[in-house]
């Protein structure tokens, strides 16, 4: 089954009856596009009796076609979901997992409404509520503190492939003086100020041996790509999707994502303050690292491939980039 938006709606019908996705009495009516998936290929299902989510790995980033991806992530993803089915308090956060199609890299979910991600944070005029800060930290707090078991850690997926992916679009291509992408075509300017970054060794040694500490094994179950286009603001609450890039690791990288996109929102430093103070810290957690994360993050949003839609000048660009250089080199 190769899922697209022209899949014949009774093809698709007799597939999820062969799933045992939805009743047999059931039958899919329309096919919608729930948000923008960078990833993978991403559907609702909308049938007579409901709704469900679809999403198919294929061997490339169905944003970039030309940049291959693992379809493994999909397997690992289901995984996630699967692991954490029995922790009753970190379900409120998560869509309910329906199934998985290994031979097809396909994995069903709820369907969590016509739900919008929180990208709004970037705007300058919009902000976070308290609360909602509150909930994004508390999921992090809740799965940072799962205790598993040595066998339970070991035979989860390293989810290598898709890590060197992204260790790639982290850590190497943004810092590469020639690597095709002409940042003016983001924002004017910002290729020539990207050079102090691109050409800074002391950085690039930083960066080196942060990659190698998040292409390392660790013995948290982290999301593993936990920023604000991973956030949905649904008719239930606050909810999480996409863990695809999932693996066991270091806490700080997580930590680390969501401060870098809190900082590019212009979000107080009272904010920052807040998911420090109520983040329930596991043993050994390293705030330091986490900051490392962060600037690495911010300096990859900014002058890398993931753009994202920053509501930021070129001066604001460049005064964050300079903060995200330090915090690499603190």
């Amino acid at each position: 089954m190769q899922l697209n938006f022209e899949t014949p709606l009774d093809s698709l019908t007799a597939y999820l009856h062969r799933q045992g996705w939805i009743a047999t009495s059931d039958r899919v009516t329309a096919l919608e596009k729930p948000g923008e998936g960078n990833m993978n290929m991403v559907l609702r299902a909308v049938t007579e009796q409901g709704s469900i989510i679809l999403k198919q790995a294929n061997p490339f980033v169905q944003k970039y076609p030309s940049i291959p991806a693992p379809t493994e992530r999909a397997k690992v993803e289901y995984l996630f979901y699967h692991l954490l089915q029995s922790t009753t308090a970190i379900q409120d956060f998560l869509p309910q997992l329906v199934g998985f199609d290994a031979v097809n890299h396909l994995i069903a979910v709820q369907d969590l409404g016509h739900s919008a991600d929180f990208s709004f944070i970037y705007k300058k005029e919009n902000t976070l509520h308290e609360n909602t800060l509150l909930e994004i930290t508390s999921f992090l707090s809740l799965l940072h503190n799962i205790t598993f078991d040595q066998t339970t850690t070991s035979q989860f997926p390293s989810n290598l492939a898709l890590r060197t992916l992204n260790h790639q679009h982290l850590f190497v291509y943004p810092f590469l003086e020639n690597n095709g992408f002409d940042l003016d075509t983001v924002q004017m300017g910002l290729q020539a100020l990207s050079l102090q970054f691109k050409t800074n060794r002391v950085l690039k040694t930083s960066l080196h041996a942060l990659g190698e500490l998040y292409l390392s094994i660790g013995t948290t179950l982290l999301h593993g790509d936990y920023y604000p286009g991973s956030w949905l603001k649904s008719a239930t609450g606050f909810k999480v999707i996409d863990p695809e890039f999932c693996y066991f690791g270091n806490a700080a990288y997580d930590i680390g994502i969501l401060i870098a996109h809190l900082k590019m929102a212009q979000l107080p430093s009272s904010s920052i303050d807040l998911v420090f103070s109520h983040y329930k810290k596991p043993k050994g957690f390293d705030q330091h690292l986490a900051l490392q994360f962060a600037g690495v993050e911010m300096l990859r949003r900014m002058i890398g491939l993931a753009q994202l839609p920053l509501d930021l000048t070129l001066e604001e660009k460049a005064k964050l980039l300079a903060e995200a250089k330090d915090m690499v080199l603190s």
